[in-house]
């Protein structure tokens, strides 16, 4: 049924490059040999970098292709899943059809295509969060919470390689633009986590100001001078959505109380191999049977902003907020470049949040 499907939409020799390509293994990079090759973006190294994402992209595009035909319990037949999956055999049949990359002219061409091709995908995550909601609703409950395990690492796969083509696309587009002092491409080599945890906290701030018309105080604790080479926009994901997730804990346990409530605190460490950031919270914490759910994508109650019935343009509107992706994704962001995510929980007073960034930034992507 599956094969059929694609068939009718397109050609069977793509479906059958696609099944070629994605046999073959993909490459992986680590964040210092982005920021080594980058750091002389001349003509000669895009090139050279445009030759390998020729190549690169077209295999992770066709694995996930082909993993969109085979989900189980019939999760690659629901609408939204089946939007997805066209969107990477669009962008495998753009990535395939355009020539070889010989020369600057090329690489600028190229440099345009991959760029459509990561707007086209912007709002994959809530689309296949659609996804998953269609398949919750034909099914029994109580099966979809035993025999998810299956579809909650597909999805693990799937999202931690989608990181990965944007990384990759975005810091070949960005090598174009004039950088920064410090900046190469998407990185920064000398980024102040304190920073970056004081303007994300500002925006969780906001945000909860404009859902509850107050907002706990934060406080950073740390050494602002203090930096190392990561990607800033990752880290503010992560600690944006932390903070937002204590932020919120706080304000209901103490809405209606008459004490203050008591701030947020943001700790930033340095370690030889690990900078480690931990947000604290007293907002009650989590049942410690609750703490597994919080890294699945099936439990979320939070209505998905793309629901059936609205319009699913590719409208950057869509936030991490909306539909409890945010602490799974984050981890994914944190083990991208070798760290990871932890929440210990007090029930009864609050939690911790420990988000752990490898210094070295000689490990490999996780491939999936």
């Amino acid at each position: 049924m599956a094969a059929k499907k694609a068939f009718e939409t397109f050609s069977k020799s793509l479906i059958e490059e696609v099944q070629r390509w994605g046999c073959m293994k993909p490459t992986g990079v680590s964040l210092r040999y982005m920021m080594e090759f980058g750091s002389r973006p001349t003509d000669r190294n895009l090139l050279i970098s445009a030759q390998f994402l020729h190549k690169e992209l077209a295999i992770r595009i066709a694995r996930r292709a082909i993993e969109l035909e085979t989900l189980p319990y019939g999760l690659s037949q629901k609408p939204a899943v089946l939007k997805v999956r066209d969107w990477y055999l669009d962008s495998f049949r753009d990535m395939r059809s355009f020539p070889e990359v010989k020369d600057t002219n090329d690489e600028k061409e190229f440099t345009q295509m991959i760029k459509a091709i990561k707007v086209r995908h912007n709002n994959v995550v809530p689309m296949m969060a659609l996804g998953v909601q269609q398949l919750k609703k034909g099914m029994d409950l109580k099966i979809v919470c035993e025999n998810l395990d299956e579809i909650h690492q597909f999805l693990d796969r799937f999202y931690m390689s989608r990181i990965g083509i944007r990384m990759l696309i975005g810091q070949h587009v960005e090598l174009h633009n004039p950088n920064p002092p410090h900046c190469v491409g998407c990185i920064h080599t000398k980024m102040s986590p304190v920073e970056v945890a004081r303007n994300a906290s500002e925006d969780a701030r906001a945000m909860c100001l404009r859902e509850y018309g107050s907002s706990p105080d934060v406080n950073i604790y740390g050494d602002p001078t203090f930096t190392f080479p990561y990607v800033p926009a990752h880290l503010q994901l992560m600690v944006f959505e932390l903070v937002k997730n204590s932020l919120r804990a706080v304000q209901e346990r103490y809405m209606d109380s008459d004490k203050v409530a008591p701030p947020v605190r943001i700790i930033v460490a340095d370690g030889i191999e690990d900078v480690t950031i931990k947000v604290s919270d007293e907002g009650g914490g989590i049942p410690r049977s609750g703490l597994p759910k919080i890294f699945t994508y099936l439990y979320s109650t939070a209505q998905n902003p793309l629901d059936e019935h609205s319009d699913l343009g590719t409208s950057d509107a869509v936030t991490m907020a909306g539909y409890g992706y945010g602490i799974p994704i984050s981890r994914l962001y944190a083990r991208y470049f070798g760290g990871d995510l932890q929440i210990i929980s007090m029930e009864g007073y609050g939690t911790d949040a420990y988000l752990h960034l490898s210094r070295l930034g000689d490990s490999q992507e996780p491939l999936p």
